[in-house]
């Protein structure tokens, strides 16, 4: 039996229905860009549950065995990393975000792909904020689709790099978690670490949509207060 439910027939009339006009050789290119994204959203999946299993008291070596590789394997692989505490539509944000610099073929992810990253997960706090101030998501799209350097030559295979301002960005969110007290790192905290990195393109798109950091804390304050605590799955 398969453990998801999705066949590579599934797989296949999807792209060919988004993409009725492509020739083969964009097909392949397509193809391969839903593979890396589904290969990314793989190794989360993985790295959740390795994360329940070491909370619940789990050794490395009996990951190993569960994963199929050694102990040492497992801890090199799975150990925490950047993204530790990120909720799962957060994590997803940032696939999304790397999946957008590797469209535009860029050579590494800045802070206006985490950007668009965050308007591809609609269910994220972090849309609901930037639509109730905007209005509109083609608005905000208009504004990043401008700030965009020119687009690459040939798509990257493989991984991407993030640039400095973007790890940072990246670390802004985990701090601005902390400073709301919050023990998850969601959607809302990625949209505050963009705009604490003051210099970076995605901080100049807030602002010129109207955006600050102080009044953008505080709503993320309040509407999470509104939400009795409830984190962003």
């Amino acid at each position: 039996m398969s453990p998801l439910n999705i066949s590579l027939a599934d797989l296949i009339t999807r792209l060919d229905e988004e993409l009725p006009d492509a020739d083969h050789l964009a097909r392949i290119s397509e193809a391969q860009l839903r593979n890396l994204t589904l290969s990314d959203l793989g190794n989360q999946l993985v790295d959740h549950y390795v994360g329940k299993a070491k909370q619940a008291g789990a050794s490395w070596s009996e990951i190993g065995d569960a994963i199929g590789v050694t102990k040492q394997a497992a801890q090199q692989r799975h150990t925490p990393n950047a993204f530790e505490g990120f909720t799962n539509r957060n994590r997803h944000s940032i696939v999304l975000a790397q999946e957008a610099a590797r469209t535009y073929k860029h050579d590494s992810i800045g802070t206006e792909h985490i950007l668009l990253g965050l308007l591809g997960e609609p269910g994220g706090l972090a849309y609901e904020v930037l639509l109730a101030k905007t209005e509109s998501e083609q608005r905000i799209r208009d504004a990043i689709e401008e700030a965009m350097p020119p687009a690459g030559q040939k798509a990257l295979r493989g991984h991407i790099a993030f640039r400095p301002e973007s790890k940072e960005a990246i670390e802004q969110a985990s701090r601005a978690a902390a400073d709301l007290g919050h023990d998850w790192v969601g959607t809302e905290h990625t949209l505050l670490g963009l705009i604490r990195v003051e210099a970076s393109p995605a901080a100049q798109i807030l602002r010129n949509l109207g955006f600050t950091p102080d009044e953008l804390h505080e709503t993320v304050k309040t509407e999470i207060t509104a939400r009795s605590g409830t984190r962003d799955t």
